[in-house]
């Protein structure tokens, strides 16, 4: 389906859940309640509104948090959503630290790729940036999708003055491993909106500084469903990719929806505004679902406006939206 600007929207994330085993302050600072499980959608109802998106043109599914492993049921419902007919791929965002316990189901579950978010490589600044020493196990997560051919991508959110000098230790991941590395620019969301980001543009520059410029060079493959720009270097197995929401805004290109685990429809990640299917899923017909997703689709923005902080509208943490 068709938004009023003419972009083919045929994506959409899904929250399953806002709970998670870490706590990243910029998406789930201490003190934050969980939400209380009846305001949290089934699986079942999930796989009803992803049903109803998949009328209306939606072919790819991200499957969010919070952190979605935590979820009892995660990976039967990834097996459900592939089972939709028009659903053509099932992807994961995770931070990893379940994936080497998780790994062999996902897969028989039918999951197409997964993203994993890794900010250092350093297990101190791991231990101080998520609240917990589980590095080891991310890792052992990376090589356990590598060693089952699952596509993986990490993504990196660079913070100054905490891990903006991990850029180069991070992008070497893509060099030991058939990875792609992305950096994504902070968002200035909930707790976001405190920290220092740092710009795309600088880590494009230590790469090229580092490395040789000769040696980094764009690269035109596609590399999934978002909008990340890349560039490939001399004798890397993977690629680095860079999400530039505020300097290289993107929104001529969008081709989402959100989908949070309460039941609302997000056209624009950067705004308050949400339609709520939570009602229809439960005492409605599957034609009411599939209007309200029609009616979020339609009432899309023309863009975001994360570069002017002032007009940004959303104010719940990234946990509770899904990223």
């Amino acid at each position: 389906m068709k938004d009023q600007y003419g972009r083919d929207i045929n994506y959409m994330r899904v929250s399953i859940t806002d709970r998670c085993n870490l706590r990243c302050r910029y998406c789930m600072p201490e003190g934050i309640e969980w939400l209380p499980m009846e305001q949290i959608l089934t699986l079942e109802e999930i796989t009803e509104a992803c049903r109803q998106a998949a009328a209306l043109g939606i072919r790819k599914i991200k499957v969010t948090g919070g952190e979605p492993l935590v979820r009892k049921g995660c990976m039967e419902l990834i097996g459900m959503l592939n089972a939709l007919p028009g659903i053509e791929q099932v992807t994961l965002t995770t931070n990893g630290v379940l994936l080497p316990e998780y790994a062999d189901e996902l897969c028989r579950q039918g999951l197409h790729a997964v993203n994993i978010s890794l900010d250092t490589l350093d297990p101190v600044k791991y231990t101080a940036i998520t609240g917990f020493d589980q590095l080891p196990k991310v890792l052992d997560g990376i090589r356990a999708m590598e060693t089952h051919g699952v596509p993986v991508k990490i993504n990196a959110v660079l913070q100054r003055g905490v891990n903006d000098m991990e850029c180069i230790a991070l992008t070497e991941l893509a060099e030991a491993h058939p990875v792609d590395v992305r950096f994504i620019e902070l968002m200035p969301i909930g707790h976001g909106k405190e920290m220092k980001p740092v710009s795309n543009p600088e880590v494009v520059e230590q790469l090229r500084s580092h490395y040789g410029a000769d040696r980094v060079t764009p690269d035109f493959h596609t590399h999934g469903n978002g909008p990340a720009r890349y560039y490939h270097i001399d004798g890397f197995q993977g690629s680095i990719g860079f999400i530039s929401a505020i300097h290289g805004k993107f929104c001529q290109n969008c081709n989402r929806i959100r989908l949070t685990a309460t039941g609302d429809l997000k056209p624009c990640l950067c705004y308050s505004d949400r339609i709520s299917i939570k009602n229809a899923l439960r005492t409605g017909s599957p034609e009411d679902v599939k209007e309200l997703i029609r009616q979020a689709i339609e009432q899309k923005p023309a863009a975001h406006c994360f570069e002017n902080i002032q007009t940004v509208t959303e104010l719940k943490e990234m946990s509770k939206i899904g990223g």
